[in-house]
C-alpha cells in the first residue's frame, strides 16, 4: 500500500468524530467498491498497530470467526 493512500486518509479522518468514522466506513462497505478496501485497510491498521496484545487476540479470534466455512 503507498505511502500517500495512508497519509491521506489520515489527514481526512483526523478529528473526525465517531459518528463521522462509522459513517464513512457504513458508506465504503454499502457501496462495495473496490477501490476502498485500501482505506477501510488503513483504518485497520491504525487500530491494530494502536491495540494491546489481548485487542488483537480478539480481533483474530472474531476474523477466523467470520471466515469459517460455513
Amino acid at each position: 500500500m503507498d505511502f500517500q493512500i495512508r497519509d491521506a486518509i489520515t489527514a481526512n479522518m483526523t478529528n473526525n468524530s465517531a459518528e463521522d468514522i462509522r459513517g464513512v466506513v457504513e458508506d465504503a462497505i454499502k457501496r462495495g467498491e473496490e477501490h476502498l478496501l485500501p482505506g477501510l485497510g488503513v483504518f485497520f491498521e491504525k487500530l491494530w498497530n494502536s491495540s494491546g496484545e489481548q485487542e488483537k487476540s480478539q480481533m483474530t479470534n472474531e476474523l477466523a470467526k467470520v471466515f469459517q466455512a460455513g
